[in-house]
């Protein structure tokens, strides 16, 4: 998350009366990706807990290494954030859920989340699982 134009008084002049309709198709879109992705990080390590593999599966993970790739393009931030910034919403998303510290150390906390679970999914490969 960019420290340009970011900070604590950001939170205090932005609300979504003050945004302009970019910026809350935005945050709306935005908001809805960061839930698939939590979907597909779920359903990850769902999959490795249980031995199942699924179509579905693969396009979770392909998904979320989409959004790796954005975020090494970004260095670690979000690659649309200075366009979000001059739609006229300079928070950063995480910011809007979480303390400042913490929405810093949720990307990296997230893609070693991630990363985990698609190990995983490597090493537990589906076998046989006795169903009750």
């Amino acid at each position: 998350m960019s420290e340009i134009g970011r900070g604590p008084s950001a939170h205090r002049e932005v609300s979504w009366a003050t945004l302009g309709g970019r910026a809350r198709a935005w945050r709306v879109l935005h908001a809805s990706w960061s839930v698939a992705q939590l979907w597909c990080l779920g359903d990850i390590w769902v999959s490795a807990l249980r031995r199942r593999r699924s179509g579905r599966l693969w396009a979770g993970v392909a998904f979320l290494l989409v959004e790796g790739g954005a975020l090494v393009v970004g260095h670690g931030d979000c690659p649309v954030g200075p366009m979000q910034a001059e739609w006229g919403d300079p928070v950063p998303f995480f910011e809007l859920v979480l303390p400042p510290r913490a929405a810093k150390a949720a990307v990296p906390v997230l893609a070693v989340v991630s990363v985990v679970g698609i190990v995983a999914l490597a090493l537990r490969r589906p076998g046989l699982v006795a169903r009750a």
